[in-house]
């Protein structure tokens, strides 16, 4: 325990690894841990948009919303490598919200915060427009807006990479099993006995944020999390256009039908109300429900057959008295727990992670200046031309790269350069080494030295979806590769891909 830490932060998802990254950059020295794979819960299980909420502005929740388009624009221009604008159409359903609900909650939705990337949006005609192929055709029109895409768990291991750059110290699959204060210092308890000393601890667990603040911190001061359960399917692909559908229901939820990973769509997601976070799966009901959502609209209806994949997460939301899930907000809390130098984030989504974390460290360190907003984070700082924005830059970069290694397949370094950004050009340099099936020998070595992977589903399901593309043969061959058995056949591990409990205790 020679070191002591300035922070500790508890829970390696976007939140935690968000604010570490923070903390690290205005000179703090930081310990990130998690008691699983980085990402590996709630923040690899997104529906991997990076929006305002259109369906909040609804709720009145104009505060949120503005704050989250502000932050969309500022997560395309600083993860490029790993997002882009995206397109979506609303389809106008006569027995559901009135077309001119629709006009105004899109025009206000263009001018709620600036725009510099993201298109503003359109009335179009579904008998006219490409999208309409993939549609009934008693839908006739339609809404175009724009939000953005990201890959949730590539944005959780970008910020773990900077917090190591920063020199912080990261520990996945690391559990905290008990912290104590002693009036001056934390003293944190590891799995195997081993302690970490720091000043003040910061817990992001999520889901088990309250959980944590009352095993771990020994505090009973964290508010009450309402966990509501998001399932997603991967099917085949719904339609050859580039648009994403936001589908209303006659319950008054909506479903997102998003091109996903070139051959599939992805769609979500639910709202299932559970008592704990561990060992969640997509329900029969769920499946049942998702599936109608999409065939209420679509011209060839999907079945159970077109499912390749199935995915779960819990969001923790702050339990509020009177409120169903659709109408509890996604806004964050911090807990400042009295006595001690402690602090819970409860609440929050993705699209905001960078701003709740300028919210923490303007709490415990408020003479440092915030920087995150500007600085691209590793992969996306592609070099820029003046007054250009990251996505200009990414594509300007992409094609620049594409002619250097003009003997490589073009879609391979598509690939790499959506999954590593610039470090995809060292490694295309050296030579990727033997391939897996689809997969290269100096990618895994990547992974596993500077991304922390350790086992095949690290690789197959969050520092890449490989999962939905590898044959059986190359999934084995990856998990020989880090000396484990091949895993499960439909590509899921639930302890390690879907749940590992961060930061909670046994």
């Amino acid at each position: 325990m020679d070191t002591i830490f300035d922070l500790l932060v508890i829970g390696g998802g976007i939140n935690g690894a968000g604010i570490a990254r923070d903390a690290a950059g205005r000179g703090l020295t930081v310990a990130l841990l998690d008691a699983g794979d980085l990402g590996g819960a709630t923040s690899s299980a997104s529906t991997k948009l990076i929006h305002g909420g259109l369906r909040y502005l609804e709720f009145y929740a104009f505060g949120l919303v503005r704050k989250a388009l502000a932050e969309r624009e500022t997560l395309l221009d600083i993860a490029p490598h790993i997002s882009w604008p995206q397109s979506f159409v609303l389809p106008h359903s006569p027995e559901q919200r009135p077309e001119w609900m629709l006009r105004a909650g899109t025009w206000l939705y263009d001018h709620l915060a600036r725009r510099d990337v993201v298109p503003g949006s359109a009335k179009i005609d579904l008998r006219q427009d490409r999208a309409g192929r993939a549609l009934q055709p008693q839908y006739r029109s339609a809404f175009r807006y724009w939000d953005g895409w990201i890959d949730d768990a590539r944005l959780v291991i970008a910020n773990a990479q900077d917090v190591h750059a920063r020199g912080g110290t990261v520990l996945p699959r690391t559990r905290v099993t008990r912290a104590t204060f002693d009036g001056s210092l934390w003293t944190a308890t590891l799995g195997g006995g081993r302690t970490l000393a720091a000043k003040r601890i910061v817990n992001a667990a999520g889901p088990w944020a309250e959980e944590v603040a009352r095993t771990v911190l020994g505090r009973n001061d964290a508010p009450a999390l309402r966990l509501v359960q998001g399932s997603h399917l991967v099917t085949r692909r719904v339609h050859l256009g580039r648009d994403a559908f936001m589908l209303q229901q006659p319950d008054g939820r909506i479903v997102f039908v998003i091109p996903y990973e070139r051959d599939f769509s992805l769609i979500g997601t639910t709202e299932h109300q559970v008592d704990s976070p561990a060992g969640v799966a997509v329900g029969d009901d769920e499946t049942d429900y998702l599936l109608a959502a999409v065939n209420r609209f679509i011209v060839r209806p999907l079945t159970t057959a077109d499912i390749v994949h199935r995915y779960a997460g819990v969001r923790p939301l702050i339990l509020e008295a009177g409120k169903g899930d659709r109408e509890t907000s996604r806004d964050f809390t911090l807990v400042e727990h009295a006595g001690v130098p402690a602090l819970t984030v409860v609440g929050g989504k993705i699209t905001t992670y960078r701003v709740l974390a300028e919210a923490v460290l303007a709490k415990i360190a408020p003479r440092t200046k915030r920087w995150t907003a500007t600085a691209p984070l590793p992969g996306g700082d592609v070099p820029r031309l003046g007054g250009e924005n990251g996505q200009a830059a990414f594509r300007r970069w992409l094609t620049n790269l594409t002619q250097a290694y003009e003997n490589y397949d073009p879609k391979l370094i598509r690939r790499l350069a959506h999954t590593l950004g610039t470090a995809a050009e060292p490694l295309l340099a050296a030579g990727l080494g033997d391939n897996f099936g689809g997969v290269f020998e100096a990618e895994l070595q990547r992974f596993r030295d500077a991304e922390w992977a350790i086992i095949a589903d690290d690789v197959l399901w969050r520092r890449t979806k490989l999962g939905l593309h590898l044959d059986a043969a190359a999934k084995a061959r990856i998990a020989a590769w880090f000396g484990e058995a091949a895993p499960a056949a439909d590509g899921i591990d639930a302890a390690t891909h879907r749940f590992a409990v961060p930061g909670a205790a046994a």
